[in-house]
């Protein structure tokens, strides 16, 4: 057999392929992305066309698989379906006609129009940023559950400050009560005890399933960063958890001084019935099991108003046709005539969110960006101060929590009447790609409460001055550079 290669042939063909390869892109990375994110990825392709495809190939797609896009939009018909029902429930009425301020009709209507779920009156919330205080807060809902027990985590971890929840869901387990545990696979298992936690959910007799598994010789495969980022507890379809805080050690085991500060909002009423419609929604999607024995209808029915605070809840991810979170987040900023105080640890906004940012305090709005001096991820860091002086120099006041914490909170405060609260990063990856949910509460007395844990934020930072940031480094400016040009490969 003649092994002979004719080497100067396959340069050649190498040769013709790496030019066909960018001429072939065109025709496919700009539909239906954003004309940065194309541009990206057609630049890539156009300097190193093999290694681009590959990249490509691998991280290109930001949609889930079509199944899990058809599965979303069987629980989106389901949802909606059930709002359509609760409408008619005999005494619920006054939970979906009091009278809404028009102002906040626009945002109710977005919302309901991206997720599905309408604004529910009669809540209570409670905002929650003692670390240690919220995973004992959670235990005692538990201990008083008498049908189930939902928990969702990005990041779930059975360690010694978690323990007391573990406890809590074990002794409802062993008393009858049903509880479910849903955690992301690889948000879970780069962390310690990730296989203790698993073998003591079983020995527990507690139910679980891993989030967007990564196991290929099962077909379930996407791209790697596509994950479920959501944080969600219901206990009985009557109180919810939901925020930024993972059900992890405060340090989340890392070796050096960092350590977190976390926002979760406790809401007792209707609104935690439409957080467990999204725990629901992704339960179906990992177990093929629909949830229905206790459906969202008849959980109403049993839920008596806790309150007067009408909140809405929006998921948000790549199983949706838009980009949820984005738009909610844009419009709402737009909205914002007085103060507007946005409280996140990552910010690499999109160019609508910029403008809406950028706007709103050109147009007078006193607006404040509260983000962390102590960082835990390199590229987006430096892709977030790449935005600083085009912020300040449009009159943002701009502060970093002091380290070693890391002001891990993703909050925002709309005047004196719209308070969101979720899951939700401002960055490409929480927009295009994570799985997320957010609450949004339209009362004063939540604003409030919001209000004094952004000063309770403020006092334990430092203002950056625009005088003194136009004085980094040379290479500063080009990390930062560099960083914000990779945030657009998406």
């Amino acid at each position: 057999m003649n092994l002979n290669v004719n080497w100067s042939v396959v340069e050649i063909i190498l040769t013709v392929i790496g030019y066909l390869i960018p001429i072939v892109a065109l025709f496919i990375v700009p539909v239906n992305r954003k004309p940065t994110a194309a541009t990206a990825w057609l630049l890539v392709m156009f300097i190193l066309p093999y290694v681009g495809v590959l990249v490509f190939l691998l991280i290109g797609s930001p949609k889930l698989p079509r199944w899990r896009r058809a599965q979303q939009r069987t629980m989106n018909e389901r949802i909606e379906a059930i709002a359509a029902q609760v409408k008619q429930l005999p005494g619920m009425e006054p939970v979906f006609e009091t009278p809404i301020p028009a102002r906040q009709t626009p945002f109710i209507s977005l919302s309901a129009n991206l997720g599905g779920m309408p604004a529910v009156d009669g809540n209570s919330v409670a905002l929650l940023d003692d670390y240690q205080a919220i995973f004992q807060r959670i235990a005692e809902c538990i201990d008083r559950a008498e049908r189930f027990v939902h928990v969702e985590y990005y990041a779930l971890s059975l360690d010694d400050d978690t323990e007391v929840v573990f406890a809590a869901m074990k002794r409802a387990q062993q008393r009858g009560v049903k509880v479910r545990v849903l955690m992301d696979q690889l948000g879970s298992r780069k962390y310690r005890y990730y296989r203790k936690t698993r073998r003591w959910l079983t020995q527990a007799g507690i139910e679980w399933h891993l989030m967007l598994p990564i196991r290929p010789a099962h077909g379930e495969f996407a791209r790697l960063d596509l994950r479920n980022h959501r944080k969600i507890v219901v206990i009985d379809g009557s109180v919810g958890f939901t925020g930024s805080q993972n059900l992890i050690k405060r340090n989340y085991f890392r070796h050096d001084k960092i350590y977190y500060d976390e926002l979760v909002a406790q809401v007792s009423g209707p609104a935690a019935v439409e957080l467990n419609a999204v725990f629901i929604t992704d339960w179906y999607a990992e177990s093929g099991e629909l949830l229905d024995g206790q459906s969202e209808r008849a959980m109403l029915e049993m839920t008596p108003l806790a309150g007067e605070a009408l909140c809405q809840v929006l998921p948000s991810g790549s199983g949706f046709e838009y980009e949820n979170n984005l738009k909610l987040f844009t419009a709402l900023i737009h909205a914002a005539r007085r103060k507007l105080v946005i409280t996140n640890p990552y910010f690499v906004p999109d160019e609508s969110l910029l403008v809406a940012i950028t706007s709103a305090a050109l147009r007078g709005v006193d607006v404040s960006l509260i983000n962390s001096e102590a960082s835990d991820q390199f590229f987006v860091s430096h892709a977030q101060r790449s935005y600083y002086e085009e912020l300040m120099m449009a009159g943002v006041k701009i502060y970093w929590h002091r380290a070693p914490v890391l002001m891990h909170s993703k909050c925002m405060a709309i005047d004196d009447d719209i308070a969101v609260i979720g899951s939700s990063n401002l960055d490409m990856r929480s927009f295009h790609l994570n799985m997320e949910v957010t609450l949004v509460v339209y009362d004063h007395d939540a604003v409030v409460q919001l209000r004094h844990i952004e000063a309770n934020y403020l006092k334990r930072s430092k203002r950056v001055r625009l005088e003194e940031w136009e004085q980094r480094s040379i290479l500063t400016r080009l990390a930062e550079n560099v960083c914000r040009l990779t945030s657009a490969l998406q």
